[in-house]
């Protein structure tokens, strides 16, 4: 492990959930007891759903254990650092939007875990990793818990501090992604044609299929346009900075932190089309 993965990706996850926890208060999660139903369209939706799709189609789709594993990594991460913003651009609910990022990121640290050693059991590579679940479970409380709170707190306690700092700590996680997901793709630029052509389309059909479904579901169960907007987003905004952690302190990157990769640079153009369509026809 480079200086990079051991010290900087941590680091930035960790500044990058300390933002969220600038952006929230104790309103953003009551909203979910005010506004039950399209919480849990959307919450559903995310950590069911989606890895559920995922999981159909590594088992369908010709490539090898370790791209399918990264593929579920990537599924069973919670929501972008931008769905927010790009539900505003939309013309969602980002108070809903909020919501979903900030529970299901909190969430993560059970639902992340499980997914992938559920995962590795059933593609029976379950000793591939090199950290048990329990240490993966307080590690990723560290990194996305902690953050979170003293975000929230630093909000509570010193709210003007706050106001200020929090669009300036947005712009700078959404930097510190970029680097991160460069350093990704940087990291194995030996095989990255290679991996692109195995995952990239894999990827691709993931983050499409998942969006559409999301739509759907919402424009069924959910109780308005702006909340079927909102939830599309969500579902296809992932945090690959998170997904990314993830596979190189479980696998040491390699082939497995791939598909984190190709899906970070899919979803802003599939989201950014979204947003354009739906703000065009509405």
């Amino acid at each position: 492990m480079s200086i990079v993965t051991d010290v900087f990706l941590p680091l930035a996850l960790a500044f990058i959930m300390f933002a969220l926890g600038l952006g929230l208060s104790g309103s953003d999660f009551l909203r979910v007891i005010k506004q039950p139903r399209d919480f849990f369209v959307g919450a559903l939706s995310q950590i069911i759903l989606l890895p559920v799709i995922a999981f159909l189609l590594v088992k369908i789709w010709p490539i090898s254990p370790e791209l399918a594993i990264g593929v579920m990594i990537i599924a069973a991460a919670p929501g972008g650092v931008t769905s927010n913003i790009l539900t505003a651009f939309a013309k969602g609910d980002v108070a809903l939007s909020i919501s979903l990022t900030a529970i299901i990121s909190l969430l993560s640290v059970l639902t992340i875990p499980f997914i992938v050693f559920a995962t590795l059991d059933l593609f029976g590579l379950a000793n591939s990793g090199n950290v048990s679940l329990i240490k993966m479970v307080l590690n990723m409380f560290l990194i996305v818990t902690v953050p979170v709170i003293l975000g929230m707190l630093f909000r509570r306690f010193a709210s003007k501090a706050a106001l200020i700092f929090e669009p300036v700590a947005k712009k700078v996680s959404i930097i510190l992604f970029i680097l991160v997901l460069l350093g990704a793709i940087l990291a194995e630029r030996e095989n990255i044609v290679s991996y692109f052509v195995q995952a990239g389309l894999i990827t691709l059909a993931l983050n499409v299929v998942m969006m559409i479904v999301a739509y759907y579901v919402a424009k069924l169960l959910a109780s308005g346009t702006e909340q079927r907007k909102c939830i599309t987003i969500e579902c296809g905004l992932q945090n690959g900075t998170l997904a990314i952690f993830v596979a190189t302190s479980m696998f040491d990157g390699g082939m497995y932190v791939i598909p984190a990769a190709t899906y970070s640079l899919i979803m802003f153009v599939t989201s950014l089309i979204f947003v354009y369509l739906v703000r065009k026809t509405t």
